[in-house]
């Protein structure tokens, strides 16, 4: 910037107002007084928010307008600005889901609640360290380490784990991100004082509703196990043919398909997908067909019905666009939904997150 352009600018600058809001932020009046810009002037950083500034710093790295120079001037023109804020920080409600099960209520917090609320006590920062990464030979399990600073100085710090066993299955390939959301959850849990569970921290909102007895449902070992060993990629070997005494299968095979063939006489060569294959396929879509319209009558609960509520409020979908949702994916009317369809769809809209 030249040095004619400078004195040109300073000379606009003086008279200007200058309220200082905090250290390093300030806010300049225009020359007509029908504006104020926002100005930082900060550890070497300067910036405007006015249009001279926007446009001539892309040209030249060191230009300053005029509100920036009569900051770092000050002429006598500077005023403290104190900002009262009457307000306590407060949870908003709109990050509370309460999920029903039978007489029972349990509330949950949403991480962008938590997050929410640590801006308006005063966050400076936050840290996720990985302590242990995923691997075959610890069972796939994450464990991750989060800090959060306060404005104060104050130090908060929190560990949590993800593994096979505790996290949804639509996510059983994200462990390390998983762990770090519980990490940073907990940690903001701490600094702000809430003691409701994150929702976050949950493997699937099952683990949110209780049998009849009071145990949390949790998913069976066997299932998380074999999700395992997708993970990994193992190919299993193809299982061996019980071979029967006195002979083997082939040649005991090919002795009854050769007196099946005196029997009967030859018949023309069907078409893919007839026969006796098709006729069992068949016959197999058929029990499952029934089996799943057996499932089919069973109405949704309470409390799938009021996760997809709140899913759908995550996420800004309103009621004519989730029944659309389910039209296009169910292609019959929201108003049909069954239990079977209610978890799927609990699935669907917590994957789309």
């Amino acid at each position: 910037m030249k040095s004619n352009d400078i004195a040109t600018r300073n000379g606009k600058s003086n008279g200007m107002k200058v309220f200082r809001m905090q250290d390093g932020q300030f806010y300049v009046e225009s020359a007509e007084g029908k504006i104020c810009y926002k100005v930082i002037v900060s550890n070497g950083t300067k910036s405007c928010s006015c249009a001279d500034y926007i446009n001539g710093i892309t040209k030249d790295s060191t230009f300053l307008c005029k509100h920036i120079l009569a900051v770092i001037n000050g002429n006598g023109n500077i005023k403290n600005i104190e900002v009262v804020n009457d307000q306590p920080p407060k949870l908003d409600n709109r990050f509370i889901i309460e999920i029903k099960r039978k007489d029972t209520t349990k509330e949950f917090v949403l991480y962008a609640g938590l997050l929410d609320l640590a801006h308006q006590k005063g966050i400076r920062k936050m840290l996720v360290e990985a302590i242990q990464y995923p691997t075959k030979d610890n069972k796939q399990e994450a464990i991750c380490k989060a800090t959060v600073e306060s404005n104060d100085g104050e130090i908060f710090t929190e560990l949590a784990d993800a593994n096979p066993l505790n996290v949804n299955r639509m996510v059983v390939e994200h462990m390390l991100r998983v762990a770090a959301t519980r990490a940073k959850a907990r940690a903001l849990r701490d600094f702000t004082n809430i003691g409701m569970t994150c929702l976050e921290e949950l493997g699937d909102l099952d683990e949110a509703m209780e049998d009849e007895s009071g145990k949390s449902k949790t998913r069976p070992r066997r299932e998380a196990k074999a999700e395992t060993v997708n993970t990994e990629k193992k190919i299993q070997a193809p299982q061996k043919q019980e071979q029967p005494k006195g002979g083997s299968v082939t040649d005991d095979q090919g002795t009854k398909e050769n007196q099946q063939a005196k029997k009967e006489p030859v018949k023309a060569i069907k078409p893919s997908g007839q026969g006796a294959n098709a006729t069992a396929k068949k016959e197999n879509d058929k029990k499952a067909s029934d089996t799943k319209g057996e499932e089919g009558k069973i109405n949704p609960s309470e409390a799938q019905i009021k996760a997809i509520e709140k899913l759908a409020e995550r996420r800004g979908i309103n009621g004519e666009q989730i029944v659309k949702m389910f039209m296009n994916k169910y292609k019959k009317p929201y108003e049909q939904i069954n239990a079977n369809e209610a978890k799927e769809f609990i699935r669907h809209l917590q994957q789309a997150a």
